[in-house]
């Protein structure tokens, strides 16, 4: 399925991912390049909402441009199956291999991204647009983590999802994924 059709048959958890999915479908109509960190108002990346089998845990990696606790993913770079980058990004920033739970769009959100140096060069602030998948892992396997782009990663207990080590805008985010796994 294409990426316009894959939003446009996105059904909406909250009036957030109701706003969110309208402005997705504008960037989408709007742009031609909406895969690449070349369209610098913003672009497409892909995350994943990565719970333990005991559904009490979630993945969190320390983002070092948002200073926080956040669900890994990153950018598309061109991909356009977002599920393959999200367990691309899984495997990159954790060393694991998650257990797809659905192959569908678990969540959708618009990311501001701020202004930041990266690898020596000026970021330009930008949206990003990203799809979530929902997917599990086993907890008691060691993590490995990218040292140039996080500070560590760990699970993070749902009591502890919206405290203050996690980035602003994730708090949020991470409560209305919890809460649209246990409405399955």
């Amino acid at each position: 399925m294409n990426l316009k059709k894959e939003i446009e048959n996105y059904v909406p958890f909250n009036e957030q991912e109701e706003n969110d999915k309208k402005q997705f479908l504008k960037f989408i109509n709007t742009f031609d390049d909406i895969l690449t960190r070349k369209n610098t108002f913003g672009h497409f990346s892909s995350s994943a909402f990565v719970v333990n089998k005991e559904r009490n845990k979630m993945l969190g990696v320390y983002h070092l441009i948002y200073n926080g606790w956040i669900y890994p993913g990153g950018h598309a770079d061109g991909e356009n199956d977002l599920l393959s980058v999200a367990i691309r990004e899984i495997k990159e920033e954790s060393g694991l291999t998650p257990k797809i739970l659905d192959d569908s769009i678990f969540s959708i959100q618009s990311v501001a991204v701020k202004g930041h140096m990266k690898r020596g060069e000026y970021v330009l602030p930008h949206i990003h647009f990203d799809t979530i998948y929902l997917m599990e892992a086993d907890d008691k396997i060691p993590l490995a983590y990218k040292k140039d782009e996080s500070k560590g990663i760990k699970w993070i207990s749902f009591e502890n999802i919206a405290d203050e080590n996690i980035c602003d805008f994730g708090r949020p985010i991470h409560e209305k994924l919890v809460k649209k796994l246990f409405s399955k």
